[in-house]
């Protein structure tokens, strides 16, 4: 584009009403975007996070840098996130504990479906039932059996109140009629550190986290929370084997704050879609357990919907009050 043309793009703009609004959106990203996540690094979505981090930089041509912001089972993260200035230089990978976390709370500092543009999933995956390979409990069907002769003695992990793990170990236990004793974490690695020390009987996490510790041998994993014979690891089954009802589906993806320009919105899309079909990346995201899975930003939300009213459900069956 030359001088002149240039000028004159300009000018017509202004006439349009447009001006250094629609200039900016033209010429997005001119600078670094900041990827906010609400967890500590190490954990499950940190290391998804910044998988994805990398090429979305390369094809965009500005760094994207992942910020991790821990705190209030990633509130704190989204609610920054949603009072940004709308503008594609802030944005956040989200966990599904943002829907849990919805259905949990009585009021957040933030709509937390409206006050997003839900710009693409990135990965699919089941939650995972692991213990140590010294562990008494040798399977699934054995943690069921111990914890109906001892109701409330055998503790499993989450990382907080409200979270995906919390909620769907209630709806096994509830399918199961059995007690556990819940131990929340902040999340990052603190339930693995305790499971690895003997001070936490069942760690319930992403396979994201858990595959990899299952390949090292660090971990036994008992069951997944896949659809009927879709464990994702060998040998291991789903929970829905036996109790069908019982299939949860994490997911992890990216979103902006509501008011981002739609060519903004339609620019990451497109990168993350194409991230997401990078073999290397799918790759990955398959050898940590996931399924790579980009979608619509309206795809995505319809989602976030069905998972917080799935939630709402499982807390009136399990009479879990919100905060």
């Amino acid at each position: 584009m030359t001088r002149f043309t240039a000028t004159r793009r300009f000018i017509t703009l202004l006439g349009l009403g447009l001006g250094p609004m629609a200039l900016a959106q033209d010429s997005y990203p001119n600078k670094p975007i900041r990827m906010l996540l609400g967890y500590p690094p190490g954990g499950g979505s940190d290391i998804i996070s910044r998988l994805v981090a990398k090429p979305l930089s390369d094809r965009l041509g500005q760094s994207v840098v992942v910020d991790n912001k821990p705190g209030a089972g990633g509130n704190i993260a989204a609610e920054m996130v949603a009072k940004a200035v709308p503008d594609g230089y802030t944005i956040l990978f989200v966990p599904s504990g943002l829907a849990s976390a919805a259905a949990m709370k009585k009021a957040m500092p933030f709509n937390p479906v409206n006050d997003f543009i839900w710009l693409s999933t990135v990965t699919t995956y089941p939650l995972a039932l692991a213990v140590t390979p010294q562990s008494p409990i040798k399977s699934f069907s054995d943690l069921v059996g111990r914890a109906k002769a001892e109701p409330g003695k055998i503790t499993y992990s989450s990382v907080g109140i409200g979270s995906a793990m919390h909620l769907a170990t209630e709806w096994i236990q509830s399918e199961a009629g059995i007690s556990l004793n819940h131990i929340p974490f902040k999340g990052g690695t603190g339930p693995m550190t305790e499971l690895l020390a003997g001070r936490l009987d069942v760690m319930v996490d992403t396979m994201t986290l858990t595959a990899k510790l299952v390949q090292e041998g660090r971990v036994r994993a008992i069951a997944t929370t896949a659809l009927p014979g879709k464990s994702p690891l060998p040998g291991v089954p789903a929970v829905s084997d036996t109790y069908p009802d019982m299939v949860y589906e994490s997911w992890l993806g990216i979103i902006a704050p509501a008011g981002t320009p739609s060519a903004i919105v339609e620019r990451l899309n497109r990168e993350i879609r194409a991230v997401v079909d990078m073999p290397d990346v799918r790759q990955k995201m398959i050898d940590f357990g996931g399924q790579p899975q980009a979608s619509s930003p309206a795809e995505f939300r319809a989602r976030v919907e069905r998972d917080i009213a799935n939630m709402r459900k499982v807390m009136l069956e399990r009479k879990i009050e919100q905060e």
